[in-house]
């Protein structure tokens, strides 16, 4: 196990887990509003990017921020 501790000091800022169901909510998102999209008869076919479609600030964390490794040596476990 020689990559079993974190190598860089960074952590979510909440107790969320995972944004996993977030991003898979956002991107079902996206793919549904342009397969609409493609599918009409529009010759202007632009495609929405997912930060359009979704709100990124809306997600379970709020962004990552960096720790100090000796202060909180329990942080650094995977």
């Amino acid at each position: 196990m020689a990559r079993s501790k974190r190598r860089t000091p960074v952590v979510g800022i909440t107790t969320a887990v995972s944004e996993k169901e977030d991003k898979r909510i956002a991107n079902r998102a996206e793919r549904r509003i342009n397969k609409a999209l493609l599918s009409g008869d529009d010759d202007e076919r632009t495609l929405k990017p997912k930060r359009e479609v979704s709100n990124v600030w809306g997600f379970c964390k709020d962004g990552k921020q960096r720790i100090d490794p000796k202060k909180y040596p329990k942080a650094m476990r995977k």
